[in-house]
């Protein structure tokens, strides 16, 4: 589309939201763009409208169809109530859970939410305060909910905000009902056919006695109650980075027996703004700095970090020689799937019918932990939806010991469907007790399982593009890596290629192509090579980012050989930066 006529088309979908249909503030502030000899900002406003991806509805906050707004997310419920009542008309009652998390406007738009669901005639049970998202997922299975969302952006910057939409597992919604809540929100031409105006007899204010019943719950997936009692004191540094976790996290170390939990008063402030951190993300060291700084001077032996929406987890233990590091979720997903499989051994619950779920980019160590120790193992895309529709076709089959993923998610319970970072907290603390009785840390701990299964180093690194331009330059990168596929990578011929944009594997060796066995396409390009690396790329489905999943992988027999190891991966990550050109 020439220029000409993407501004001509954005002014007309901006002039649309000129009528009666919109409040005052909006139309001002529509105005203005449009009056703006720039029109930058108009076209970044207008271009396209925000679009369900692996993370549901998330964008910048801002007037325009392609913003987080009153009309947006009311579109967007609107529509999902509209699919709703189409989808359940046999029923007497559709009930709907709403949650959201601490950013601008997040209260705002579950209570307007709340009254669209209602003016639709559906039952709404929405939180009275911030809460994790996934306690937003136990309430949808607890209460036999239809549906439900939270309003976040996850781990976000400050600017965006988010949309959640789950279905009755509760799980995120994946297709067909992605596709046909988002056919429901295009029908919507305007506003006016949105119907703000709630029944407040079908809103019911829900809190504390949900956030009991959850911790309750949470408690029975302890596996070494025997060792926290051993450890009960020991100190372990929580910060929530100023979001949701801040509710329950620490009362649920505190309901699993661990007495000693170091708050960073700094960061339990609830704030949309984050004033203490740049980026409220615990995949990022800088957000994990005044923990460990907490850490150190109290001489805690873990520090823990949840996002907004309390459904991912960072964490940080001392090295073999005293110093704080920060784990990696490749790093965290392997310590989950080993204690957690060596625990339900133990216990005698591995009955031949066990598994496990990952994503396609998450470190093939957690495989091998699984297939020698006879646990089925699923590779699912990226997105905790589809570990939780592997959950939900398993049901009352096969028995969930744990699944996660590299961008540090995991869940241990199978009684909620999303990443869940409250259970994930209790765990890990409970697992550096278990550790503990061994006489090793937690870093201990991940270094024995490198000298038992292999070692791999792995590392993520993002390319931002923001705006119409960057997805564009995205979108140019991708098409490159397929017409031009690598040959080599880091020294090491490729062995094989898989699309999941067209569900096609290549062997380079034996130059078959062959089909890949996943329920839908997704822009994934992945190449492994003959000496095991694994190099994944894609572009982010809710970040202006393409990524590039590296893994390296070595062969150590003692401990006293980690080192160089880690030396030689380090190398080796620089090398395939050079072969991928970034």
């Amino acid at each position: 589309m020439e220029n000409s006529e993407l501004l001509e088309m954005v002014k007309t979908r901006a002039q649309a939201w000129l009528t009666e249909s919109y409040d005052d503030e909006t139309r001002k502030e529509v105005q203005a763009l449009l009056d703006k000899d720039d029109s930058t900002d108009l076209i970044e406003a207008f271009y396209k409208d925000l679009e369900f991806g692996t993370g549901g509805l998330r964008g910048i906050m801002g007037v325009g169809t392609n913003r987080m707004n009153i009309y947006t997310v009311g579109a967007a419920t609107q529509g999902l109530s509209n699919y709703l009542n189409k989808t359940f008309a046999d029923l007497e009652q559709i009930k709907v859970v709403i949650g959201h998390d601490c950013r601008h406007n997040s209260r705002k738009f579950a209570e307007i939410s709340a009254d669209i669901f209602s003016a639709n005639g559906i039952k709404v049970y929405l939180f009275e305060d911030l809460r994790p998202t996934p306690e937003m997922s136990y309430t949808i299975r607890k209460f036999g909910c239809q549906s439900g969302i939270i309003l976040t952006a996850s781990h976000n910057p400050k600017e965006y905000n988010g949309y959640k939409a789950y279905w009755d597992d509760g799980a995120q919604m994946i297709a067909p009902h992605d596709k046909n809540t988002i056919a429901e929100v295009n029908r919507i031409r305007n506003a006016g056919e949105i119907k703000f105006e709630g029944d407040k007899k079908r809103i019911e204010i829900i809190g504390k006695e949900i956030d009991e019943q959850y911790i309750k719950a949470l408690t029975t997936i302890s596996l070494s109650k025997e060792a926290i009692a051993r450890h009960n004191d020991m100190k372990v540094v929580y910060t929530p980075i100023h979001g949701t976790g801040v509710k329950l996290v620490p009362d649920a170390l505190r309901a699993f027996g661990f007495t000693n939990v170091i708050h960073v008063p700094e960061q339990d402030v609830v704030s949309g703004d984050f004033p203490t951190v740049e980026s409220p993300n615990p995949e990022e060291p800088a957000a994990l700095a005044m923990a460990v700084q907490k850490a150190k001077e109290t001489d805690a032996e873990l520090v823990l970090a949840t996002d907004p929406d309390g459904d991912r987890v960072g964490a940080a233990v001392k090295n073999n020689d005293g110093e704080w590091t920060l784990l990696n979720g490749n790093q965290t997903a392997l310590l989950f799937v080993y204690y957690l499989i060596t625990r339900w051994k133990e216990s005698g619950k591995i009955e031949g019918k066990e598994y496990i779920v990952k994503t396609i980019v998450t470190t093939e160590l957690v495989r091998t932990i699984a297939e020698r120790n006879g646990v089925e193992m699923y590779d699912v895309y990226t997105g905790f939806k589809w570990i939780a529709k592997v959950m939900r076709e398993n049901e009352g089959r096969k028995n969930y010991i744990g699944g996660g993923e590299e961008s540090f998610g995991f869940l241990c319970e199978d009684f909620v469907r999303d990443k869940d970072a409250v259970s994930a907290c209790a765990i890990l603390a409970e697992m550096t007790a278990w550790a503990k009785d061994q006489g090793l840390s937690l870093y201990q701990l991940l270094q024995r399982i490198y000298v038992e299964y292999g070692f791999s180093h792995e590392q993520g690194i993002s390319v931002v593009k923001k705006g119409k331009s960057g997805a564009e330059e995205i979108e140019a990168m991708m098409v490159n890596y397929r017409k031009q596929p690598l040959t080599e990578i880091a020294g090491s011929k490729v062995a094989f290629i898989y699309d999941y944009a067209t569900l096609k594997g290549y062997s380079c060796q034996d130059k078959e192509t062959f089909t890949l066995d996943m329920p839908t396409t997704s822009n994934v390009l992945q190449y492994v090579t003959e000496d095991h690396t694994k190099v994944s790329i894609r572009p982010s489905g809710t970040e202006p980012k393409i990524k590039f999943y590296c893994e390296v992988h070595g062969k150590v027999d003692c401990l006293e050989e980690l080192p160089e190891a880690q030396s030689a991966a380090l190398e080796k990550i620089e090398q395939i930066k050079v072969s991928l050109g970034i």
